[in-house]
């Protein structure tokens, strides 16, 4: 793909659609699955939430994972969230209805500072499944 004259792209199918209200639900419903798995600290959820195979990436706050087998070990490692855990706004994009990116910003409880998470979602035989997952804190907040 090449960017074109007006900003756009050129080769993307232009009748992609993008945020379908069906799959954006959809989409919705893993997420919070997804939270609430993180919140209650239930592993074989979590590990059911990401894409099983190598592609699997998860950036952490202070580190990181390749492949779904990285990131079940690291979750058995890592600190658990603090149960007042708050989350938003959270910005659910699909395109299509099988690719979806849920943005969301979040505060750990008492902690200081605030939160950014990004996932990249993709519907496959088993339903939908994170395949890029990206957590940082902003500086100063």
């Amino acid at each position: 793909m090449k960017a074109d004259d007006v900003g756009g792209w050129t080769g993307a199918p232009a009748d992609l659609p993008v945020n379908l209200s069906e799959v954006v639900l959809e989409v919705t419903l893993a997420f919070e699955a997804y939270e609430r798995a993180l919140l209650a600290g239930d592993l074989d959820a979590l590990d059911a939430a990401f894409r099983d195979g190598p592609e699997t990436v998860r950036y952490g706050i202070a580190d990181q994972q390749y492949g779904a087998d990285e990131v079940a070990a690291w979750r058995r490692v890592a600190p658990a969230i603090p149960a007042d855990r708050a989350v938003g706004p959270v910005v659910v994009t699909t395109f299509g209805r099988d690719a979806a990116v849920v943005a969301c910003e979040f505060r750990n409880g008492a902690a200081a500072g605030r939160g950014r998470q990004s996932q990249t979602w993709i519907r496959g035989a088993h339903g939908w499944r994170i395949v890029h997952a990206h957590v940082s804190m902003l500086s100063g907040s």
